[in-house]
């Protein structure tokens, strides 16, 4: 299996996260890919390859062209404003105030823009951000191309951003723009698959009333954990993508035995719908040590997880996401890779 990465990942790296009250250093950091690349190499899946350029035709027809540019030049907007530090969201339009007037004042703009404050922008952030969507573009194109499947090493990851909105670590929906792709590249039909543990909001919220593209999450109970506002089992779509929608909450202390019970289900229901492509939102935070989640998987989990996904036979974009124990992250990850290849 190919993957796809860039060096500018290490662009973004900001120097705090808000976390119990306290400035602590972020989860999600470099040295999650380092773990990544090292395990690949070890496990002889050499294959590794820059992206393509990006291209951002896809990006502009799912995404608020506002919050493109906000997010391409929030950080000189910052600084001609005077502030010293990251950008962090200090002000949010909250019930009862104006959703659709923007700011013009640079503190404003950020908080209409995020969605959840422990995520700071840096200098490079938009940078990196271009650089883990031409990882997932790049390895999109492999796939229609004819291979049978790709991992986008993607950093930052995507998948709780939604059209207008940052947060949960992640800029720009890679995952979504993937389906986008396949759907352009004529894909009739495209499924997602959510395995990361905790819900991917953006993804739901850019593809609730369209019936071409399923979305499917297995993921940690909204009312116990992030993202708290989405992610309920009612939540089946809406309009034209009602029943498009799959969400599978799980309570804390989950293990493999109930998480597998649904990612079975929602495979059963996937193909039974019959895609012709498969994006796969890879984070592997679902693992018992995590430090921001609660279930209980075993390392060895996700490699049946994997072989599981691959039996699906599926042409397949993996797209990087979560996982914050950091020395785990890398076996967990490959170990997803090689349970898919051996199915």
């Amino acid at each position: 299996m190919r993957t796809i990465y860039s060096e500018d990942h290490r662009l973004h790296f900001p120097q705090a996260e808000l976390s119990g009250g306290q400035f602590v250093t972020p989860f999600e950091r470099p040295s999650r890919v380092e773990y990544v690349l090292n395990r690949l190499r070890e496990r002889k899946l050499t294959d590794i390859v820059p992206p393509a350029a990006v291209d951002m035709r896809p990006v502009q027809a799912l995404l608020d062209p506002g919050y493109l540019t906000f997010l391409e030049t929030a950080w000189d907007d910052w600084k001609t404003a005077g502030m010293e530090g990251e950008i962090i969201a200090a002000n949010v339009p909250a019930r009862g105030m104006h959703m659709d007037r923007i700011p013009e004042n640079i503190d404003g703009k950020v908080g209409y823009y995020c969605h959840a404050s422990e995520t700071a922008i840096t200098r490079g952030t938009w940078t990196a951000a271009l650089s883990s969507l031409a990882c997932a573009q790049t390895a999109q194109r492999h796939v229609a191309a004819g291979a049978g499947s790709a991992f986008a090493l993607c950093r930052p990851p995507g998948h709780h951003a939604t059209a207008d909105q940052y947060g949960g670590y992640c800029f720009i929906n890679n995952a979504a723009v993937v389906a986008e792709m396949f759907r352009a590249s004529g894909a009739g039909r495209v499924a997602i698959l959510d395995i990361d543990f905790h819900h991917g909001n953006g993804t739901q919220s850019l593809f609730y009333d369209r019936s071409d593209v399923m979305f499917a999450s297995l993921h940690g109970a909204p009312q116990e954990t992030y993202p708290y506002y989405l992610g309920y089992a009612d939540e089946t779509g809406k309009g034209a993508g009602e029943g498009f929608n799959l969400n599978y909450p799980m309570t804390a202390g989950t293990g493999y035995g109930a998480w597998s019970h649904a990612l079975d289900d929602a495979i059963a229901k996937i193909m039974a719908w019959g895609p012709e492509a498969l994006v796969i939102s890879l984070g592997v935070d679902a693992y018992k040590e995590d430090p921001i989640s609660f279930f209980k998987l075993e390392s060895d989990d996700f490699t049946d997880a994997g072989r599981r996904i691959g039996r699906m036979k599926l042409p397949t974009v993996f797209c990087m996401e979560g996982g914050y124990a950091i020395e785990a992250v890398g076996v967990n990850t490959v170990n997803v890779l090689e349970g898919f290849m051996d199915a």
